[in-house]
């Protein structure tokens, strides 16, 4: 099984920049203190790493 990575949306996106706001979106989360669990691949770290500030990562 591939590895996974919790993604956690711990501050809100208002005042984040639009693009910020689909990134987040794009990750499958809507509302503070949502997770998801995606694979641990470069195309999701790479958005995780465009929101850094807003969310949090866990590996599983």
């Amino acid at each position: 099984m591939a590895k996974m990575v919790k993604i956690t949306l711990t501050k809100s996106t208002i005042g984040a920049s639009p693009k910020q706001k689909k990134v987040v979106e794009a990750l499958g989360l809507r509302k503070m203190h949502h997770s998801v669990e995606l694979a641990d691949t470069p195309a999701t770290r790479g958005a995780v790493a465009k929101v850094a500030h807003l969310v949090t990562v866990e590996e599983l």
